[in-house]
C-alpha cells in the first residue's frame, strides 16, 4: 500500500482528498493545525486504512523538518506528496492591502509549500520514485482586481511546480499541479475573516465546485501509470469561465 501525505488536511480539499484516498486503500498521513480535527478525521478514516497525524503550521520551517523526520517507522515512505495548504487574505487594492495579510499569503502558499517539499524530497530522490501534487488556483494563471498578492503566491506555486518537475526529472519522480476555480469551502471565510454573510454570497447562485470534485480529479492523477505524468490541470465549474466571469442566476 502506497502512503500519502496531505496538508491542510482538516477541511475542505485536502479533507477531501484525505477520505476518498483512504476509500481507495491508501495510508496517510494527515497535517494541520487543528489537532482536534485530526483526531476527528483520523477515528473516521482509520477503520479504512493506517493514519498518522502531524500537528504544525507549515510557516515553521523547524517544526515542520522535526515533525517528518520523526514519523514512525510504517509512515516514512511518502510515495505521494499532496502540498494543499493554503490560503487567501482579505480582498484588497494593493494601495491599502494589509501587510500582515501578504505575510501570511505568502508564508503559507509559498514558503510553507517549500518547507515540507524539502522536508519530503529526498527520500523520493533516494528512492528514484514518488508523485508531488501542488494543489494551486486559477489565480496562478490570471490576475484578477484587488487579487494582487494571493494571485502573485499563486504563480510562484505554478512556477515552483514547472522548476520542481524538470529538477527532479532525473529522479523519476512525477511533479504536478491542479489548479481550481471557485470550489464551496472555507476559503472565503478566510479571506473576509469570518464575514460569513459577505463570504456566503461568493458561491450563491450557481452550481460551484465541491472539494470532492477536486479530491475525485487527485486521485485519478496520482492513479494513472507511473509512465503518465498529468502535469498540470485547470479545473473550473461549468458556471466559471474566469476568476471575473461567473454565470450566476
Amino acid at each position: 500500500m502506497k502512503t500519502a501525505l496531505i496538508t491542510g488536511a482538516t477541511s475542505g480539499i485536502g479533507r477531501a482528498t484525505a477520505i476518498r484516498f483512504a476509500n481507495e486503500s491508501i495510508n496517510l498521513i494527515l497535517c494541520g493545525r487543528r489537532q482536534e480535527e485530526l483526531d476527528t478525521l483520523k477515528n473516521e478514516l482509520s477503520k479504512l486504512v493506517q493514519v498518522h497525524t502531524l500537528n504544525f503550521d507549515v510557516r515553521k520551517n523547524e517544526n515542520v523538518q522535526k515533525a517528518i523526520l520523526d514519523l514512525p517507522e510504517n509512515f516514512k515512505q511518502i510515495d505521494i506528496l499532496i502540498n494543499n495548504a493554503g490560503n487567501a487574505h482579505g480582498l484588497d487594492p494593493i494601495q491599502t492591502g494589509s501587510v500582515e495579510d501578504w505575510d501570511a499569503m505568502l508564508d503559507i502558499n509559498v514558503k510553507g509549500l517549500l518547507y515540507v517539499s524539502k522536508a519530503v524530497i529526498p527520500q523520493m530522490t533516494a528512492r528514484k520514485s514518488g508523485h508531488i501534487i501542488n494543489i494551486g488556483s486559477t489565480a496562478a494563471k490570471e490576475v484578477y482586481p484587488n487579487g494582487n498578492v494571493y494571485c502573485a503566491s499563486k504563480h510562484a506555486v505554478d512556477a515552483i511546480n514547472q522548476g520542481m518537475r524538470i529538477d527532479l526529472n532525473k529522479f523519476n519522480i512525477r511533479v504536478g499541479a491542479v489548479h481550481p476555480g471557485m470550489v464551496e469551502t472555507d476559503f472565503s471565510k478566510v479571506r473576509f475573516k469570518n464575514d460569513d454573510e459577505r463570504a456566503d454570497k461568493v458561491y450563491q447562485g450557481f452550481d460551484c465546485l465541491q472539494p470532492e470534485d477536486i479530491a475525485d480529479i487527485i486521485h485519478f492523477v496520482v492513479s494513472r501509470p507511473y509512465h503518465v505524468n498529468i502535469a498540470d490541470l485547470v479545473v473550473l465549474s461549468t458556471a466559471q469561465a474566469s476568476s471575473t466571469i461567473v454565470n450566476k442566476s
